[in-house]
Formats: C-alpha cells, structure tokens, sequence
C-alpha cells in the first residue's frame, strides 16, 4: 500500500510503527514486557474494572448517549425467552433464552478506538487540510464509503485494538486521595507532585491508570445521576503543554480513567483558555491522532485503589480487550486487574 501522507503534524509519531499501522503505542505490549507484567502478580486476587453497562445510568454525563435496550429474538414466530422448546418440536425438553442488545458503544465503562476521533491536516502536502485520522487514515474513502464500509476507517477500528490483546503492565496514580471528590484541573505539576509523593514510576509500555473516584460516585448514585456530578473529581487539563510532552515522553501505551473523558469535557461548556480555533478535546487529539494512544473512559478503581495502597503498590497486570467489532469506533471492555 502506498503511503497515504507525505508531510505528519508536529509531534506525532506517523510511521514509527509502520506506515500502514493500526496499533499505535500497543505495539510496545511486547512479550518481554507481558512477562514483566505478570510478575505483579502476588495475590492471585482479580478486580472488575467495569460498571455495569447499564450504569452510568440515564444521559446526564453525555445527552447523546444513552443505556441499553433489549430487544426479543423472534424464532419460529415467538419470542425467544423462557421458550419451552417442546413448542418447536415435542421431542425437546429443554428451555432456551436468546436477547438482542441495542448498545451506545461508549455509554458506559469503554475504550475510545482511533477512529473515535480526527483532525484536520495537510497530510498530502496539497495545501488543503483534510478530515485524518491516527498515521494519516481518513475515515471516509475516496467512494465515500465510511466507518461501517469496506475501505477507510475500518482500519482503525477496535477490532484492531482487540487482536493485540491489551494486556500488560498498568500502573494507577491516585488522585482521589490526594484531592478528594472536588473539580480539579490537573497539570504536569500537580501529577509530578503526586507520583512523586508516592513514589510512583511511569515507564514506557506502562497501561496509565487515572483514579479519580467518578466511578465510586457513579456506583453511589446507583442509576440516578444529577447535573452536580459533571462537576466534581479530578480530569486531566488537556491544555497543559508540559502535561502532553509528559505523555509523549513516557511511552505509555494507553491511558485509562474512571471519569468522563480522561481530561476536562466539552460537555461542560467551552475551556476559556482555548484558541479562536482548535480541538475540543486536545488532550483527544495528542493521543488518539498524532500518538496512537488508546483512551479508557468510565472505568471502576476505587476498590483497586484502596487495596493498592493498603499494599503500598501501585502496579498490577491489566487485561482490557474490547469487543472484536469491525468498523466500531468505541467499545464496551470489562477490564481485569490482577494483583
């Protein structure tokens, strides 16, 4: 396949990894480095890292998601549940239970695949930017076929991500206890501040952890958010150059949080401090475009967090495929952490 960009956006890693790469930072998930990660493993002792996928609950976080429905699975002309299957044919004696599921892939506990997010850029060099995705993918061919089509974007979606497996070392910083349940904007600082307090090490091919306690509030409020919510915990601040260079320079291969959007969200209204023009979601745009940086969004740490720090430890082994869909943009992941 012929290279599709000829000039990449500053600071980005296009091609590192190859010019026809779909796994961004993954690729640092070596053998050598899941070896080095199961050897966090003392306890023997796994945490659920997810909500359930009806939680959050409602569209409160994010008014253009909703939770899931079921629907029936007709067979023979009924309804595929508590079926006594001797109505099919009276030699059966057993009963059978199917279900559809419809599912906003990023509703609840999710991993944000490349093509969940593009930018404009001059990648061909005609001076005319273009919609691009991470390593210079479009998300729509030259046909004008798209995510869901045979060509573009189908590259970069998490059935990609699912091949490597997403296993590795992750380490959890957390922010919960050092500021509490309060709206927190958190720089390169103030991150510097906290792993050093703890002694926390970050190093390259780590899975980055975000311990916020949204989760726990979310878990608390059992399905019935209000507003108030979108305005407590800890989000990264996106704006924060030093903070991106953190990132590029560690060489972590995904990073993961319990609250909304890794950083401070759009959905909250405009961040003062952005430009006439720019991304909405900058810290979206480092990662997931010009870094190939996986983002996990609404996770579940605090009973991870307690017990970590009961240990006084901070690293664990991560398991968090997401859903082997081709075409999808976002997934539903039911991470494990084993200590």
């Amino acid at each position: 396949m012929a290279k599709r960009w000829k000039q990449r956006p500053d600071g980005s890693n296009w091609g590192e990894f190859g010019d026809d790469d779909q796994h961004g930072r993954l690729n640092l998930l070596t053998p050598a480095r899941r070896l080095a990660a199961l050897k966090e493993v003392r306890a023997g002792l796994v945490f659920c890292l997810s909500h359930p996928l009806d939680k959050p609950g409602g569209s409160v976080l994010n008014p253009f998601r909703k939770p899931p429905e079921f629907h029936p699975v007709i067979r023979e002309g009924k309804v595929y549940f508590n079926l006594d299957m001797g109505e099919t044919n009276p030699r059966f004696t057993d009963v059978g239970s199917d279900e559809a599921i419809f599912l906003y892939s990023q509703y609840s506990t999710h991993w944000d695949g490349f093509a969940h997010k593009g930018t404009h850029f001059d990648a061909d060099g005609d001076g005319v930017a273009e919609k691009v995705s991470y390593n210079g993918f479009h998300l729509v061919d030259e046909q004008g076929r798209g995510l869901h089509g045979e060509t573009g974007a189908r590259a970069l979606s998490v059935a990609a991500m699912a091949e490597t497996g997403v296993q590795g070392r992750a380490v959890l910083i957390d922010l919960r206890h050092h500021f509490g349940d309060a709206r927190t904007d958190i720089t390169y600082e103030m991150l510097e501040k906290v792993m050093k307090d703890d002694a926390i090490t970050v190093e390259q091919g780590d899975i980055l952890c975000l311990h916020t306690g949204l989760g726990q509030l979310i878990r608390d409020a059992n399905g019935t958010l209000d507003n108030a919510i979108k305005m407590q915990c800890a989000v990264l601040d996106g704006h924060d150059k030093r903070l991106l260079e953190w990132i590029s320079d560690t060489g972590v291969a995904a990073i993961a949080a319990d609250n909304l959007a890794v950083e401070r969200s759009g959905t909250l209204g405009l961040d003062p401090r952005m430009p006439h023009r720019g991304p909405q979601l900058p810290l979206h745009e480092h990662c997931l475009v010009k870094l190939g940086i996986h983002l996990g969004e609404l996770w579940y740490f605090t009973e991870l967090a307690a017990w970590l720090r009961k240990h006084k430890r901070s690293r664990f082994l991560l398991t968090a495929p997401p859903l082997r869909m081709p075409g999808a943009a976002g997934s539903p992941v039911t991470p494990v952490a084993t200590v």
